[in-house]
């Protein structure tokens, strides 16, 4: 049994798609927005599997400037900037506060769990309105490795004093969630859109689409099981 559910934030908790705006207005598309997240997502596992460690937001940096080359687009370091702040400022999806506390009103513990910086994530918690839901909100920053690497699981169960067994990876990104389990933990997959599992991985016994069915699912197996 999972009795401490550790939630991954961006796109998880928080909806990336606010940022929309901003890179139709720098690269013409709003869709570059998920092209910059999958070249953010190869930039930081190239970093992770030659044992090398760059903070989220200096690779999220680097994939703005792989992306305005690819583009064509002259990044100025003001559209930078207000993309990744962007980033602190990104509200909880619809559904997200209602079920948090459906989960703590059940006497699940609930914690955070992100690749940002320690410093990014405590303005994206504060701003967002969700700090008073979680007794920890934790960074893999703190262990200089990113997730799906096994130490920032590890960290979080160390954090949290339970075994890692205990714990329940929530996220949105199927490398999130094969890497918690591959470290250990059960796991949840919030299969919003364009969302979907790695093949190659097993399958977690907790998947909905919003965070609402996932709540439900939850609670049949941690609660009334």
């Amino acid at each position: 049994m999972a009795r401490v559910c550790v939630f991954d934030v961006n796109e998880t908790l928080l909806d990336m798609g606010t940022l929309d705006p901003h890179f139709e207005r720098t690269f013409g598309d709003a869709s570059m927005r998920q092209t910059w997240f999958s070249q953010f997502l190869a930039l930081w596992l190239t970093e992770l599997v030659t044992g090398s460690y760059t903070d989220f937001g200096t690779v999220g940096g680097g994939a703005f400037q792989v992306l305005a080359e690819r583009q064509g687009v002259d990044l100025s370091d003001e559209d930078q900037q207000q993309i990744l702040g962007g980033m602190q400022e990104l509200p909880p999806h619809p559904e997200v506060k209602e079920n948090l506390a459906r989960l703590r009103d059940a006497g699940v513990r609930l914690a955070t769990l992100t690749n940002s910086t320690q410093q990014v994530y405590n303005a994206q918690i504060e701003n967002s309105g969700l700090r008073e839901y979680f007794e920890q909100v934790l960074s893999a920053d703190n262990v200089k490795s990113l997730k799906p690497a096994p130490e920032p699981y590890r960290m979080a169960a160390e954090s949290l004093g339970v075994e890692i067994g205990q714990i329940r990876l929530v996220a949105a990104h199927a490398w999130d969630v094969t890497g918690a389990m591959r470290a250990g933990c059960a796991a949840a997959f919030v299969a919003r859109p364009g969302m979907v599992l790695n093949p190659l991985a097993q399958r977690p016994d907790v998947v909905g689409a919003d965070l609402r069915e996932v709540t439900d699912r939850i609670l049949e197996v941690e609660i009334r099981t």
